[in-house]
């Protein structure tokens, strides 16, 4: 039997005017406990108002659970678990979004749940019910093939996590909601690309509740919360001079097995600034270079595809690469990147080598063959900087990522005079994107552009 009250206040409606959309806040109080549905237009607003008042005045009991009179029964819509809708979510998700993506919403549903538990009774370990919601619950493709440890995690969440009504009216629900999947495991905030990956994930699940009409209104676009400040230039002592970069890529020639079939791969992300994804997915047909007779002819490459790595139980074909467009440009489009003289001598020597080309036509492969694996070059990367840099540098972020060395290569080219819209399209950004990240490796430009102005501004 559920617990009733006849201690009923109905206040003035709260109007919340936001950046993008008002809404309007019915509030109350049922029992002592203050209540709040949001609306997105006032006509609503006063009509729902209106009626808590006339249940009230005739006298009628209203629910503690609900907050609204008994009579009514929540007839009016459905109602799901939080952990039923985050399955609904991904499952909607699933067909249009990028394996890498569909990692970033099961990751970002998991962090947020553990603020919908309705109950810690015969509650699974945590780190369970964290691994099944991440590699089962919240995987489409997986669900159904749990093991059995892990079903019993998925079967317990589906009893356990409050309603997904339980939302609309309890603002406090709402930021904890926000602050647990925006924070790490011992309680600190995430990373602010995780916060804010995490966060638009969030809102668009509440959205997807609007449209199943579980939830009249978004409640996390509608909370006062301030998200961290962001930014994205790029710190300059991560990028390598070209004597630097050259010292790490003769150390990775030495580094056994992999170091010489690997010297091409981190060499298109220094001269080419190709990103790991791209460079991992290049082939044979991709690369134009001169004659050999032309020693110090540029060349140039040609690309549509990239793949990046998400794992087997991510992918719809099961293979550890997804092959997607590259970033930021439509299926089909290419981008042109010119080869330098230095990168033409390493890809041929690297088509030259056994290992210069896999059965695909790729030019990168593993040392048994099949995809090159992401621990393999990222250990070859780590233990090059400890051979060719200092022991301080090696402390420093100095090329500490293999990313690092696209930075460098666009940076070079912005130091070299090169346009910013030419590097632009060159790397792949869009010009806004460029200046932001590189603002500050730019050197040496403000002495040139004063000479400029002062020869403009010259007497005659």
């Amino acid at each position: 039997m559920q617990d009733i009250t006849y201690d009923v206040r109905v206040y003035k409606t709260e109007v919340y005017k936001g950046q993008k959309a008002t809404t309007y806040y019915v509030r109350w109080k049922v029992g002592g406990k203050p209540r709040r549905k949001p609306f997105r237009n006032a006509a609503q607003a006063d009509t729902y108002r209106g009626e808590l008042q006339s249940a009230a005045k005739k006298g009628e009991a209203f629910s503690l659970d609900t907050g609204e009179p008994v009579s009514w029964k929540r007839t009016d819509r459905p109602d799901l678990s939080w952990y039923d809708l985050a399955c609904k979510f991904a499952d909607m998700k699933w067909k249009g979004a990028s394996a890498k993506y569909r990692q970033d919403i099961a990751r970002a549903l998991t962090a947020a749940t553990p603020a919908m538990f309705e109950s810690v009774r015969g509650k699974p370990d945590d780190l369970v019910l964290r691994t099944a919601m991440r590699r089962w619950g919240f995987n489409t493709k997986q669900r159904d093939d749990a093991p059995d440890e892990m079903a019993d995690a998925l079967r317990w969440l589906a009893a356990n996590t409050k309603p997904v009504s339980a939302l609309e009216d309890d603002a406090a629900l709402v930021r904890i909601l926000l602050e647990t999947a925006t924070s790490l495991l011992n309680g600190k905030r995430a990373a602010t690309s995780t916060v804010l990956r995490n966060k638009t994930i969030l809102q668009n699940a509440m959205d997807y509740a609007i449209e199943l009409k579980l939830v009249p209104a978004n409640p996390i676009k509608t909370l006062k919360w301030k998200p961290p400040k962001t930014t994205y230039e790029l710190d300059r002592r991560s990028v390598v001079n070209h004597t630097q970069a050259r010292a790490l890529l003769a150390a990775v020639a030495a580094r056994k097995p992999s170091g010489q079939r690997l010297v091409a791969f981190f060499g298109l992300m220094y001269y080419a600034a190709l990103r790991p994804e791209e460079a991992v997915n290049l082939r044979e047909a991709d690369i134009i270079l001169p004659p050999e007779t032309e020693t110090e002819e540029w060349g140039e490459l040609h690309f549509a595809t990239a793949a990046p790595f998400a794992g087997r139980e991510w992918t719809d074909d099961g293979t550890l690469r997804e092959e997607r467009p590259l970033k930021h440009r439509a299926d089909g489009h290419t981008r042109t990147v010119p080869i330098p003289p230095a990168l033409v001598r390493i890809l041929r020597a690297h088509l030259a080598a056994p290992y210069g080309k896999g059965p695909d036509g790729r030019l990168f492969t593993g040392v048994r063959g099949g995809e090159l694996p992401s621990i393999t070059y990222r250990r070859v990367w780590t233990q090059a900087r400890k051979d060719a840099l200092t022991e301080s540098e090696v402390a420093s972020p100095l090329a500490k990522r293999v990313y690092d060395l696209r930075h460098a290569c666009v940076s070079t080219w912005l130091n070299a005079g090169v346009p910013a819209t030419q590097a632009a399209e060159w790397a792949g950004h869009s010009v806004e994107v460029l200046l932001r990240i590189y603002a500050k490796c730019v050197v040496g430009q403000d002495e040139a552009a004063k000479r400029r102005i002062a020869e403009a501004l010259k007497e005659e």
